[in-house]
């Protein structure tokens, strides 16, 4: 290394140490401002991560259909909690057709709704999701206990249920769940709860589902599963479906396997303009590619954040390093007055801005300016 550099860097040393509070503001600016910018781009790495994570344990070759329109970019209105009745149990008849839509292999339609299920002196209050035999298969659901219902169970609405793992804890905590039975509440304001049917339904429990965890930010063990009609009619009170699932022979039949599923429901709805269209149909890649659009930009944004708080702290060095030159502008004309050059002046206050990346962008303009003053004018300065 030169002997100049070195001497420079040796000089800057001691200044730092004998303004050691200035020197300590300057560092603190630089620590804050460049951990500010690792934590919150690691934050919008990590929060992208978790959303695709949490998708993409739905498989690869799932495809979703919901009610009402939807554009390309934008989620379908049902999203939003708008109640649209345009799915029915004769669409989801027509898609398991397989001389319609031949790489179907498990279609599953099911309605959502929260419940209060009691048994004995305990009870919990939880999700329900009501569908079919079908479901196990589209979902990979797994069993720890017992069997998931069959097609014809729910079709006919026979009184059973499927626990989730964290509901069969509450309710049973010393087992025994197979073959019990509970009771799930009918909410007031459904049409069915009238005299002539009871506020509450008595449910078999034939089995319960294995711990999942969460999947598409969902506590998978904390729900409970009962027949289509059960749901549909019984606690909602509704003559519609709320969302279709199917699952694809492969990941590579999914596109051909929309367009046959979307020709099949305007079919039904007997829609001829694709603008009239009442429902939509997306697969997981779809899911993937919009979530990766919101994330994407929520890390833009952030970045944007960091960058203001670096800039912030780059700014704080140049108003610290500008007192600085004033400060010394005697000692920066008596070492231009003995031979030093410019060079030697900038470096010298480059190197006292600690930093290398943050200090010769912000420290750059308080070195120039030192480097250009008069050894004649910085003299005479008091």
């Amino acid at each position: 290394m030169d002997n100049t550099l070195v001497k420079e860097i040796k000089t800057s040393i001691k200044d730092l140490l004998a303004r050691k509070g200035r020197s300590f503001l300057t560092i603190l600016g630089i620590i804050i401002g460049v951990a500010g910018v690792i934590i919150i781009i690691s934050l919008g790495s990590g929060a992208q991560s978790l959303v695709l994570g949490q998708i993409t344990k739905l498989g690869s070759n799932l495809v979703g259909v919901l009610p009402g329109k939807s554009s390309e970019n934008g989620p379908p209105t049902a999203v939003f909690g708008v109640q649209i009745k345009t799915l029915k149990l004769s669409d989801v008849e027509a898609i398991k057709n397989k001389g319609k839509v031949p790489n179907a292999t498990a279609v599953a339609a099911f309605v959502n709704g929260s419940a209060t299920i009691i048994a004995g002196k305990e009870s919990v209050d939880t999700s329900f999701t009501a569908t079919d035999g079908s479901y196990v298969r589209v979902q990979n659901i797994e069993m720890t206990k017992g069997t998931f219902f069959s097609d014809e169970e729910a079709n006919s609405g026979a009184n059973v249920i499927v626990l989730g793992y964290d509901v069969a804890t509450a309710l049973f905590p010393n087992g025994g769940e197979i073959g019990s039975v509970v009771k799930i509440k009918v909410p007031n304001n459904n049409p069915m709860s009238s005299n002539e049917v009871s506020n509450s339904i008595p449910l078999r429990v034939i089995g319960v589902q294995k711990k999942m965890g969460t999947v598409a930010f969902q506590n998978q063990d904390d729900q409970v599963f009962i027949p289509f009609l059960i749901g549909q009619r019984q606690i909602l009170g509704i003559d519609y479906v709320q969302a279709i699932r199917i699952k694809i022979d492969d990941p590579n039949n999914v596109k051909n396997a929309i367009a046959d599923i979307t020709r099949v429901l305007r079919e039904q709805h007997r829609i001829h303009n694709i603008e009239n269209d009442d429902f939509y149909v997306r697969d997981l890649a779809d899911a993937i590619k919009l979530l990766t659009g919101i994330t994407d930009n929520l890390r833009i944004f952030l970045g944007l954040m960091a960058a203001i708080s670096l800039v912030v702290g780059g700014i704080g060095i140049m108003n610290i390093m500008l007192v600085n030159v004033s400060e010394r502008t005697s000692e920066i004309g008596l070492r231009k007055a003995i031979g030093a050059t410019r060079k030697n002046i900038r470096n010298q206050f480059l190197a006292a801005t600690v930093s290398i990346v943050v200090g010769i962008v912000f420290g750059l303009y308080p070195a120039l300016k030192a480097a250009k003053l008069d050894p004649i004018v910085a003299l005479r300065y008091e």
